[in-house]
């Protein structure tokens, strides 16, 4: 895969492959004379040998402001939190019994609610039930004749 180019979800070039480290692609920049590496996790990655490119569900801006990787090394957490994976949020003597994947969303989708400044879903729920928050008028709409059509 070394040597592939690097495509983005909205179909920009974005370098590429240096190397494959762990479940993360190390993508090489190139701007004139300037290089810059990217670290990748492969959740976002597609490859295609046949046209020897990586195609990303993420577009380049989201890369380009991601962590970067100085001197070939890059720190894995900063990345994966970056991303919003579970890798990079959650220490392992918190985890359990259960097993994290790389690509594992960070957060549930009530805190990722609460983090956007966002009613979570049960909350709404909640308050309806309560009568807090009323959904809209109840029974059948009565609808008054239009002063308009001729009698």
């Amino acid at each position: 895969m070394e040597g592939y180019d690097v495509i983005t979800s909205d179909d920009q070039n974005l370098g590429q492959v240096l190397r494959v480290e762990g479940s993360y692609l190390v993508v090489e920049d190139r701007h004139l004379l300037k290089k810059r590496h990217h670290a990748v996790p492969m959740t976002f990655a597609l490859v295609d040998a046949s046209e020897e490119a990586v195609r990303l569900s993420v577009p380049k801006g989201l890369i380009e402001d991601a962590p970067e990787v100085e001197d070939g090394t890059f720190d894995h957490n900063a990345v994966a939190a970056y991303y919003g994976l579970a890798e990079g949020s959650i220490a392992p003597e918190t985890l359990g019994d259960g097993e994290l994947t790389p690509d594992d969303p960070a957060l549930s989708q009530e805190q990722e609610d609460l983090r956007l400044g966002i009613e979570p879903a049960a909350e709404r729920r909640a308050e309806m039930l309560d009568g807090e928050d009323e959904p809209g008028p109840r029974g059948r709409q009565i609808i008054p004749p239009d002063s308009h059509e001729g009698n």
